[in-house]
């Protein structure tokens, strides 16, 4: 059986998020009825990251299994012919059998974007957060710095989730201006449910002067999500990368 990797980039804003759900079409579900028609069987996709409803992927990874001899080019060539014009297979490879795009992961890439100044956005309007109000980058930073490496994220986690450990490892946590444009670029081993927008929604109170870079320690140190910020919008937060350290790529016979 062979195992194939895809590299997927989507827009969002009409999918109820990654993952197969009763009530409405999402990523996974557009994927695998796709590929059961070019290769006639149903496989389960798997994705790296079950991003939410709304959320857009510019590297999304995925693998599927398939008795299929179809050469690989030509599953991805197939795909992007069947699938809609918000979903497009990046790249397709052939990968080792062990390879799981999930468990496979090392880290995980997600940037925030928020449009800040006073008139809204027309053409990025999907695909940001617009943020009125003036915001002080640098408290944003000094904020962000206490979140770096191995820490209990619980309280910007969402109340309804649940996960077996609340501790995840921070590696880069930082923010770029290209006004109007702020963008917070955020990369970790995993990510709880609803953390990152929980997070983005709670700095903005920093940059805003609504509490300071210690008070946002403090929530953070609290460990209850009733202390910290609003959850940010979907729209603005798009998965970048998933890192992988995996073996060379499987030749085709």
């Amino acid at each position: 059986m062979r195992n194939i990797k895809l590299t997927i980039e989507y827009e969002g804003a009409a999918y109820l998020g990654w993952q197969r759900q009763p009530q409405g079409m999402t990523i996974q579900q557009a994927l695998e009825e796709c590929l059961k028609q070019i290769t006639g069987e149903m496989p389960q996709v798997i994705g790296a990251s079950r991003t939410d409803a709304g959320v857009h992927a510019r590297g999304q990874v995925a693998n599927f299994k398939t008795d299929s001899a179809i050469p690989v080019e030509r599953i991805q060539g197939a795909l992007n012919a069947l699938l809609p014009r918000d979903i497009a297979i990046v790249a397709a490879e052939e990968v080792p059998e062990d390879f799981n795009a999930r468990f496979s992961a090392r880290s995980k890439l997600y940037h925030y974007t928020i449009w800040n100044q006073r008139v809204r956005p027309v053409l990025d309007r999907r695909f940001c957060w617009h943020v009125r109000w003036p915001i002080e980058l640098e408290s944003l930073r000094a904020a962000s710095a206490c979140l770096l490496g191995a820490r209990d994220f619980a309280a910007f986690q969402s109340a309804n989730a649940q996960s077996e450990t609340t501790v995840r490892v921070i590696e880069r946590a930082d923010w770029e201006l290209n006004v109007p444009r702020l963008t917070f670029a955020v990369e970790a081993n995993g990510f709880l449910y609803n953390m990152v927008r929980a997070l983005v929604g709670t700095l903005l109170e920093v940059g805003r002067g609504k509490i300071t870079a210690a008070e946002f320690r403090r929530i953070l140190e609290s460990g209850e999500r009733a202390q910290a910020g609003r959850t940010a919008p979907a729209c603005g937060l798009c998965l970048m990368r998933i890192r992988y350290e995996a073996p060379a790529p499987v030749s085709s016979p």
